[in-house]
C-alpha cells in the first residue's frame, strides 16, 4: 500500500476504530467480556492466517515472532481486555475512546525510545488534546472509579503496543504480524475466560452481529491498516489519528445506541481536536548546511 492510498485511507481508519466501541458495548451486552474476546480472536485469527497465506505474506521467525507476540498481546489481551471489561462495567464507549485519545500523548513521552523526535508545537498540541481527553471523562462522572482504572490499563497496552512493535519490529510484514496478533490472544483469552467463568450468551442475536463486525471490520480492515501505517510511517504519526477518534465515536454512540451528549463533553471534544491540528504538524527539517570544502 502507497503512501498516497494510506493517507487517503486514514478517516476509513478513524470511521472503523471508532466502530470499535459501538460494537463492543452491543458485544458485552450479549456476552461475558473475555469471551467475546475468545471468540474474535479465533474467527479473527483463521482468517487473518488465511489471508496472509493467500496474498504471500513473509511470516515472522524467531526472535522476530517473539517480539510479534508480545506486542500483539499488548494490543489485543491488554488493551481490549481492559477495554470490554470496562464497557461491561458500565463505561461509556464515548469515555473509553477519549481515554484512548491519550495514545498519542504516551508514545510522545517515550519517543526517545524508538529513534523519533517530537517538535514543540507537537508537545502544545499533545497538551491541548490531553486536556480536551481529561474535561469530556470529567463530565462522564457516572461510571466506578475501576470502570476508569481499565480504561486506563487499556490505553497503556495499546500504547506500549505500539511502541514495542515499533521498535523491535518496525518493518514485519503487517499482514502476517496482523494474524500473529490474533492467533496468539485466542489462547490467552480462552484461558481467562474460563478462570473467570465467562462462558455464557444470553442473546445469540446480538453476538453474532456484533462479533461478525468486530472480526471483518475491527480485528482484520482496521488493524491491518494500523499495522501497514505502523511499518511505513513513525509511530507519533500513526499515534496522532488517535485524537480524533473520540469525536467520531461520541456522535456514533449518540446516534446508534443513544448515549448523551453534554456540552462539557463536547468541549472537551472540540479541545482534542484543536490539539490534533498542531499535533499533526511535522517538524521543520533542519537546514542542509554546506559541506566544506577540502584544502589540498
Amino acid at each position: 500500500m502507497t503512501d498516497r492510498m494510506l493517507l487517503a485511507a486514514q478517516p476509513l481508519f478513524v470511521l472503523m476504530w471508532s466502530s470499535a466501541f459501538i460494537a463492543g458495548i452491543i458485544g458485552v451486552g450479549a456476552a461475558p467480556p473475555l469471551f467475546v474476546l475468545f471468540v474474535r480472536y479465533v474467527v479473527a485469527g483463521l482468517l487473518l492466517s488465511l489471508y496472509a497465506r493467500a496474498v504471500g505474506a513473509v511470516w515472522p521467525r524467531g526472535t522476530q515472532l517473539r517480539h510479534v507476540v508480545i506486542a500483539g498481546l499488548l494490543m489485543q489481551i491488554v488493551q481490549f481486555g481492559a477495554f470490554y471489561t470496562a464497557m461491561s462495567e458500565h463505561v461509556p464507549a464515548a469515555v473509553i475512546a477519549l481515554v484512548q485519545g491519550l495514545n498519542p500523548v504516551v508514545i510522545a513521552l517515550c519517543s526517545g525510545l524508538i529513534g523519533e523526535t517530537v517538535s514543540a508545537g507537537q508537545w502544545f498540541g499533545f497538551g491541548i488534546g490531553g486536556v480536551g481527553v481529561a474535561m469530556a471523562v470529567i463530565d462522564q462522572s457516572h461510571f466506578s472509579l475501576v470502570g476508569l482504572i481499565l480504561c486506563v490499563v487499556g490505553l497503556l497496552g495499546l500504547s506500549i503496543g505500539t511502541i514495542y512493535q515499533k521498535r523491535f519490529v518496525p518493518q514485519v510484514d503487517s499482514r502476517a504480524a496482523t494474524a500473529v496478533h490474533a492467533v496468539a490472544s485466542a489462547p490467552v483469552a480462552g484461558l481467562l475466560a474460563v478462570a473467570c467463568g465467562q462462558l455464557a450468551v444470553s442473546d445469540p442475536a446480538r453476538f453474532a452481529g456484533s462479533l461478525t463486525w468486530m472480526v471483518l471490520v475491527n480485528s482484520m480492515a482496521a488493524f491491518l491498516l494500523l499495522n501497514a501505517m505502523l511499518r511505513r510511517w513513525d509511530a507519533t504519526r500513526v499515534g496522532r489519528l488517535f485524537f480524533a477518534t473520540p469525536a467520531v465515536t461520541a456522535l456514533l454512540a449518540w446516534v446508534l445506541i443513544g448515549e448523551p451528549l453534554r456540552p462539557l463533553t463536547l468541549a472537551g471534544l472540540a479541545i482534542g481536536l484543536i490539539g490534533l491540528v498542531f499535533a499533526s504538524r511535522r517538524p521543520a527539517a533542519a537546514p542542509t548546511l554546506p559541506q566544506p570544502v577540502a584544502v589540498r
